[in-house]
């Protein structure tokens, strides 16, 4: 897989956000089938920068009614990635 194929989307949430300033870790939601091995990589291609560890999780989809429907959102990856001293990823950057 491709690195921008691994790395779906950066999750920027409050709780995210607390995590960054904390203890410099960043969110990304990922590819279901990407390994550990993989995450790092893709970061580290695309970001420039050096990862120093990555923890993942599978987020169960929620349950969803419609009427007297119901359903369910699929399962989703997230990877939560902690950078070495002094690296930073700036999303909001404008060149």
């Amino acid at each position: 897989m491709e690195a921008h194929q691994i790395l779906i989307r950066p999750i920027i949430t409050e709780r995210a956000t607390v995590l960054t300033e904390r203890f410099n870790q960043f969110v990304f939601q990922v590819e279901k089938k990407a390994n550990k091995y993989q995450i790092r990589n893709a970061v580290e291609t695309v970001y420039g920068v050096k990862v120093k560890k990555v923890a993942t999780m599978v987020v169960p989809g929620k349950t969803k009614r419609r009427g007297a429907t119901s359903g369910k959102r699929p399962n989703w990856k997230k990877a939560i990635i902690t950078l070495q001293q002094g690296e930073n990823i700036d999303f909001f950057a404008t060149e």
